[in-house]
């Protein structure tokens, strides 16, 4: 089965817009390998992660900052399709 990815935003802290678009560039480059991407609110303020199935991948707390999307594509094509070429947003 195709993995979901879940990002968990605080909706306190208006990180929707940017939950969405982390979605949308994943939904965009992944279109063939994922199942779903959810944006789910957190009940913990300040919280934001991103898991694939149950695998956190970020978390903002131990991070300390937001991720570049190339980061996260990244970071989701290692475990999602191992031999995807990223293009431009590929590490070097």
């Amino acid at each position: 089965m195709k993995p979901t990815i879940t990002i968990e935003y605080c909706p306190k802290c208006h990180w929707l817009l940017r939950a969405a678009y982390m979605a949308q560039e994943l939904l965009t480059t992944f279109q063939d390998e994922l199942y779903a991407v959810t944006l789910q609110p957190s009940e913990i303020g300040g919280h934001y992660s991103i898991r694939v199935n149950e695998t956190v991948i970020y978390d903002h707390k131990d991070w300390g900052r937001f991720p570049e999307i190339k980061e996260i594509k990244q970071m989701v094509r290692d475990i999602v399709s191992p031999e995807k070429s990223l293009g431009h947003s590929d590490k070097k």
